[in-house]
């Protein structure tokens, strides 16, 4: 049987599409994984494996081929595990609804826990852009997602518990931050006009936070004799 489970992929910052497709079929047991997967994506089918079976899931030998499509574009990192094991248990019949909608992403550990992973941001903000409902994070990125206006993003902490939620089973109410709210309660004692001298580099960061960039300071504070 054929199924498909869309997550995003990132090539540095910027998000794409992902197909996971899932076929199931009769032969020789087997599992592949093509599509430019990198080393991390290869070692997904024993962590998936294993999590489905530590999960009380059941699945038969069958020959398992995983696409991660576009083909063209290498794939990294293990963000790609809660993908493949929704679609291998769509692709064996025990999530009964369509997800669409939907885009996936998450590592699983052997015992079916699911662990947060990086680029939750970027892959949040590039599912909005497509017009994607709603983003099936680890409970420990859900925050972080959330922030992202205008989607649901669900936090999940174990494979069980997706699969529950699939199949209307399982209630997980959607993460929601204004993200004016994040700094509301903490008060700032300290700030620039406290900070003598060093024009140059209170000039940069400013520039920098207004951009939004990065700052990397290396070395102590140089003090002159004016600043004593």
């Amino acid at each position: 049987m054929f199924s498909a489970v869309k997550c995003i992929a990132l090539n540095g910052l910027e998000g794409y599409l992902v197909r996971v497709q899932v076929d199931v079929s009769a032969g020789m047991p087997a599992w592949d994984i093509v599509g430019l997967p990198d080393a991390s994506v290869r070692e997904a089918k024993e962590r998936v494996k294993t999590a489905i079976k530590n999960s009380r899931f059941e699945i038969e030998s069958r020959k398992i081929t995983v696409n991660l499509a576009p083909a063209n574009f290498r794939k990294e990192g293990t963000s790609f595990d809660l993908p493949i094991a929704v679609g291998i248990l769509k692709s064996f019949g025990y999530i009964k609804y369509e997800f669409d909608d939907t885009v996936f992403t998450g590592e699983l550990s052997l015992d079916g826990t699911i662990n947060k992973v990086k680029g939750i941001l970027p892959i949040c903000i590039e599912a909005k852009k497509l017009g994607i409902k709603r983003v099936i994070v680890p409970v420990e990125n859900e925050e972080e997602g959330a922030i992202v206006d205008g989607i649901e993003i669900i936090g999940v902490r174990n494979l069980k518990e997706v699969v529950g939620y699939l199949n209307k089973i399982t209630k997980i109410k959607a993460q929601n931050i204004k993200i004016n709210n994040i700094f509301k309660n903490e008060e700032n004692s300290i700030d620039f006009s406290d900070v003598r001298g060093h024009e140059n580099i209170k000039r940069a960061l400013e520039v920098a936070v207004a951009g939004l960039h990065g700052v990397l300071m290396i070395g102590g504070p140089r003090i002159t004799e004016k600043q004593c």
